[in-house]
């Protein structure tokens, strides 16, 4: 590896180079990821202990808090403290292992999201067998699935970028190291490369999305049949994992379904699935719950 380069750090150009600019985004992300921290790990220590930690839908929502944490956590203090300074340098390991960590936590994610949704869909279309289908042995073999999957998907990619030569430029137009933005400078010819990585991320991507899209299509379509009362319980936490998927799949579809180039607008959306989307679901998952309202509210009332 140490011949085919000569480059031992990557510059990063960040969002923007205007002073007061940075400034500003340095206070909103510095805010966001307080946010993020303090909310999932709020609903990390009201699940577990609480009784709703024996419920699979909330034992999948403490899997996704601590995702959402290891997902963030990968480029946001990166991020933040780059604001501070002129020359935003990263490792060239530690560039390779941002690549790494994002792509696996973020397939996990993905992979918990379709589990929640095949969850959701046990519950409200097949009622008088959920507790058989969704036991604890089985939600832990999801679980684990879905921690497979990750590395599935993220070692193959990992291997792809760590075999490239960078001998040349090192200046990244990101915030951080991606797949995409390390093609361009990479000093080979990356079309195959490129080609691979939009058929890993992009068409996963696109396949989830479609996978949840038509599965929450069905359980919606089943709630005709429920009462008014069930129907609106059930639309309330239907709509909090839609909400979700809309925040996370759109930009994501956007920054890796296409042909493997660079766009200034990259950064914008990439700020949707790696800050904003994770600092919204500890919201979206308490606000629109009732259950979970109460947990935290009995749980650090006591406290």
């Amino acid at each position: 590896m140490e011949g085919q380069r000569n480059v031992s750090e990557l510059i990063v150009l960040g969002l923007s180079h205007d002073q007061n600019m940075q400034i500003f985004c340095f206070v909103l992300f510095l805010f966001c990821y307080a946010a993020l921290l303090v909310g999932n790990l709020l609903i990390l220590v009201s699940i577990r202990c609480s009784p709703l930690f024996h419920q699979p839908m909330y034992y999948f929502l403490s899997h996704l808090s601590t995702l959402d944490i290891c997902y963030t956590s990968s480029v946001t203090p990166k991020l933040i403290a780059d604001l501070l300074v002129e020359r935003k340098a990263i490792s060239y390991g530690n560039c390779m292992l941002q690549v790494f960590a994002m792509h696996f936590f973020g397939m996990i994610e993905v992979l918990i999201l379709i589990v929640m949704a095949f969850d959701r869909y046990a519950a409200i279309c097949k009622p008088l067998h959920y507790l058989l289908i969704m036991n604890r042995t089985r939600c832990n073999l999801l679980v684990l699935a879905a921690w497979a999957g990750g590395a599935v998907h993220s070692f193959p990619q990992f291997c792809m970028v760590i075999r490239l030569p960078f001998c040349g430029p090192n200046e990244i137009d990101h915030y951080f190291c991606d797949i995409f933005p390390l093609l361009k400078v990479a000093c080979t010819d990356t079309y195959i490369t490129g080609v691979l990585m939009v058929v890993n991320s992009g068409m996963v991507t696109l396949v989830t999305f479609v996978v949840l899209f038509f599965s929450y299509v069905i359980i919606l379509f089943t709630l005709r049949n429920h009462s008014a009362e069930g129907r609106r319980k059930a639309l309330s936490t239907c709509g909090s994992h839609i909400t979700v998927i809309v925040l996370f799949f759109g930009p994501s579809i956007f920054a890796y379904l296409r042909p493997p180039t660079n766009f200034p607008e990259d950064k914008v959306f990439a700020l949707f699935y790696t800050i904003i989307a994770p600092m919204f679901n500890p919201l979206i998952y308490t606000l629109r719950n009732s259950e979970m309202k109460n947990a935290m509210r009995k749980f650090w009332c006591q406290t």
